[in-house]
């Protein structure tokens, strides 16, 4: 598997086997790879070339690390294209994950001036604010808020909220969603997000601003999340715009 005569890097062969290990399902999530003493015994190289190799993957987010307990493959990261506008329901129903959500504060509450801003509404006006733990297939994904004004989107429950909020505003109130502006950040894992998340201090996250808006440029949302970094990646397709 090593050839040591040829001038690819002995860790790049490594870590390409490993990795066509993965994508052939050979090794599956949550599996443990050898250890790099291991490795290093079974090819006839140095325990450096190997962490370098492991290194390479765990920074990729293909594999992760458990101290004491060794390196492992980790679960397949969700895509989600960055054209087109969807709800993480929907988003989730197509992939064929069953999404779900915990809900873990609902009020109405005035609008700080930042909301307010971001809303176009005044402040101190009432506003949905909602906090829930996006999960597919029952593995939390994202920690959600959401603010909605309360005098645009009438009736909001927690029934709602806990199906799809899009839906409601669409199929209920007959506003029609028309675009959104997106702004995505790298940040470490918050005290909060780890325990709502269930992922250790400093995990990697994407932080997203989303503000949505109505046919007629209206903002009819504010949107901050926080994504694991290690399940979710995100897709864009750009054409070259020739003048």
């Amino acid at each position: 598997m090593i050839d040591k005569s040829s001038p690819i890097p002995m860790y790049y062969q490594l870590e390409s086997h490993i990795k066509n290990q993965i994508n052939a399902g050979i090794i599956l999530p949550g599996d443990s790879i050898p250890s790099e003493r291991e490795f290093a015994e079974n090819y006839g190289i140095s325990r450096m070339t190997v962490r370098q190799a492991i290194n390479s993957l765990v920074n990729e987010g293909l594999l992760y690390r458990k101290k004491g307990s060794g390196t492992f493959v980790s679960e397949k990261k969700i895509e989600q294209p960055l054209q087109g506008l969807t709800s993480f329901t929907e988003d989730m129903k197509k992939r064929g994950l069953n999404p779900t959500s915990k809900l873990i504060h609902f009020e109405i509450i005035p609008a700080n001036s930042f909301i307010a801003n971001e809303l176009k509404i005044n402040e101190y006006a009432p506003v949905y604010e909602i906090k829930r733990i996006r999960l597919a297939d029952g593995e939390p994904m994202a920690l959600e808020t959401n603010y909605l004004s309360a005098n645009m989107v009438k009736g909001l429950t927690e029934e709602v909220v806990n199906a799809s909020i899009y839906a409601y505003i669409e199929e209920k109130l007959n506003l029609r969603i028309a675009h959104a502006d997106q702004l995505i950040e790298s940040i470490k894992a918050s005290v909060e997000d780890e325990k709502l998340l269930k992922i250790e201090k400093g995990h990697p996250m994407l932080y997203i601003q989303r503000n949505t808006y109505l046919q007629d440029g209206t903002p009819l949302e504010l949107v901050k999340s926080v994504y694991r970094g290690d399940r979710y990646k995100f897709h864009i397709k750009m054409n070259r715009n020739h003048q």
